[in-house]
């Protein structure tokens, strides 16, 4: 059984403020973004994530998973993809939470000064990605 949306976001903000479960696996690299995963059942599964400078998903969808997405530290951008229009970004930092529907198609991105650390889990659990780029002329990829 999926969570609903707001109890993923709920989910993850518990997750948050149980630095047991996370806090001896964050560590940060130049070259990519450390992730670990810190839960799965048959419901929900997540990660950890540490974001350094310039560090970025790309543009993605979650297939039907439906995202709840925790700031513990520093600050993340999430992007959306609109047709037609400019990109709509959010900027987000300690403490904050948001949730991320199956059907949308973003990025995240490390934002910021100083190292990020993020809790992101999934309902049902995320198994695949599809992955997505603008293209010079503007074509969705």
């Amino acid at each position: 059984m999926s969570l609903a949306i707001d109890e993923l976001g709920r989910f993850a903000t518990a997750l948050a403020e149980s630095p047991e479960r996370w806090r001896h696996l964050v560590r940060h690299a130049d070259d990519a973004r450390v992730y670990e995963q810190i839960w799965d059942d048959e419901d929900v599964n997540a990660w950890v994530i540490c974001w350094s400078e310039d560090q970025d998903t790309g543009f993605h969808d979650h297939d039907d998973s439906a995202a709840g997405i925790a700031v513990i530290s520093g600050h993340v951008r999430e992007d959306r993809l609109t047709v037609g229009g400019d990109t709509r970004s959010r900027e987000l930092g300690p403490g904050q939470t948001f949730t991320v529907e199956p059907v949308a198609i973003h990025r995240v991105l490390h934002a910021g000064d100083g190292p990020a650390v993020t809790i992101h889990a999934y309902s049902p659990p995320l198994r695949r990605t599809g992955a997505y780029r603008v293209g010079p002329d503007g074509e969705l990829q």
